[in-house]
């Protein structure tokens, strides 16, 4: 049977039945930070805070699935609204985050589950997260429909590797892109300072797609990396290595941004997260050795990969605007009986830039992924005209932030423990 993957967006209007008992929403963040999660987080609290009438408590799971296994939630319906506010400006994800994969339905792990929402009357779960917490919000909406247990479940999408399926981009992606736009320019304008350079190895995260190291393409020429290296693209060494040569030879320095899933040696390779995923970090010190043995250059290696994900100066005002945006979906979707399903982006269009939010099949998105189409990759430092009219909405404009103290102003929170 074909399904459709997208369906419509539309006006909500609350049919909640007042004879009905209210029930209290839980909202959980799950995988990697981004920039913007926190963004969603307050989107969420501002529309749960909006309709009393459906929901009887705003909850919050510490560390993500692991909050409803443990009954370890925060109650956020306590919390100064003004201090949430500062939730926009705060990357990471203030009330924990989980790797931990669901076991079978039989696992005394989905008991802990049942018995935490019926001692707190738990009828509403949102779970923030990419492929692998859509796999979780899945299982956790199939095991209530399995269960005859009246408990909604949506997922709410992020990750910076814009890998999910069936959405235009990630929520988190933009923001991503274009904190390594500005690093890469300032490798670039930092090792052109000398006569003779060295290589510059800029390592990227995305796991096994190339959509944040493409992002250095949006550059002006003049300040846009050497080269680039996709997983997508068919790999090899020799060509690598004469590449990096001969930029070398005309330019006396070299700066090359490669994504984490290239298939060379990781330095880390063992690691294994609880999903089956094998750590991809290490390949930038791995080129570095490789040409330092082959070619005899010296190099140096930038792997910010952490800060590719928190960074509060680079938040991008569409990524602010649709982190808060797919969670307030989100909620308006439990108002009207939904579960199931996951808020996906649709482009509208580009020039203006407008996308709307609309809802798909969880089981369409989790475990997916979603490829850089190799019809947009040109060469290893050009990006095809639809990729950087797909990109450039996302990325031309940040957020500016306010200080407390000289710093970064974080949001004061209470983190009241639900007894």
């Amino acid at each position: 049977m074909n399904k459709k993957p997208f369906l419509r967006a539309f006006s909500f209007v609350s049919r909640y039945n007042q004879s009905m008992n209210s029930k209290a929403i839980v909202y959980f963040q799950s995988g990697g930070p981004t920039a913007v999660i926190n963004s969603s987080l307050y989107g969420v609290y501002q529309e749960v805070m909006a309709h009393p009438d459906v929901f009887s408590a705003f909850y919050v799971s510490h560390y993500g699935v692991e909050g409803l296994i443990r009954d370890d939630l925060y109650d956020f319906g306590q919390e100064d609204p003004e201090e949430m506010r500062y939730l926009l400006q705060t990357p990471g994800q203030v009330i924990g985050s989980s790797r931990q994969k669901l076991p079978d339905f039989d696992d005394p792990a989905f008991g802990a589950i049942v018995k935490t929402i019926e001692k707190h009357h738990i009828g509403y779960i949102l779970t923030n997260g990419g492929n692998d917490s859509m796999n979780t919000c899945a299982r956790l909406h199939a095991f209530f429909v399995r269960r005859g247990m009246d408990v909604k479940v949506i997922g709410i999408p992020k990750t910076i590797d814009n890998d999910l399926a069936l959405t235009d981009h990630s929520v988190g992606y933009p923001s991503a892109a274009r904190h390594i736009m500005d690093a890469a320019m300032m490798a670039l304008l930092d090792v052109v300072s000398f006569r003779n350079g060295k290589v510059i190895f800029m390592e990227t995260m995305g796991r096994n797609t190339g959509w944040l190291t493409a992002s250095v393409a949006l550059l002006p020429k003049s300040i846009r990396p050497d080269a680039f290296y996709l997983p997508e693209q068919k790999w090899d060494t020799d060509e690598f290595l004469k590449n990096i040569q001969a930029i070398y030879a005309k330019k006396r320095s070299a700066v090359i941004v490669l994504s984490e899933g290239v298939p060379l040696e990781k330095r880390n390779h063992e690691a294994v997260d609880s999903f089956g995923h094998a750590s991809l970090e290490g390949v930038s010190g791995t080129a570095a050795d490789l040409v330092a043995a082959k070619l005899g250059l010296h190099s140096r290696v930038i792997s910010d990969t952490s800060l590719q994900r928190s960074d509060a100066f680079s938040i991008t005002k569409v990524d602010r605007q649709e982190a808060i945006a797919v969670g307030q979906f989100a909620v308006r979707a439990l108002c009207q009986g939904v579960s199931g399903k996951m808020v996906a982006l649709k482009r509208v269009s580009s020039k203006p830039y407008h996308a709307e939010c609309v809802l798909v099949d969880l089981d369409e998105v989790a475990d997916a992924v979603r490829a850089l189409p190799t019809s947009w990759i040109l060469s290893n430092h050009e990006m095809a005209p639809e990729f950087i009219d797909y990109l450039a909405p996302l990325v031309k404009e940040t957020e500016t932030v306010q200080y407390e103290d000289g710093f970064l102003r974080m949001p004061h929170l209470k983190f009241i423990s639900v007894k």
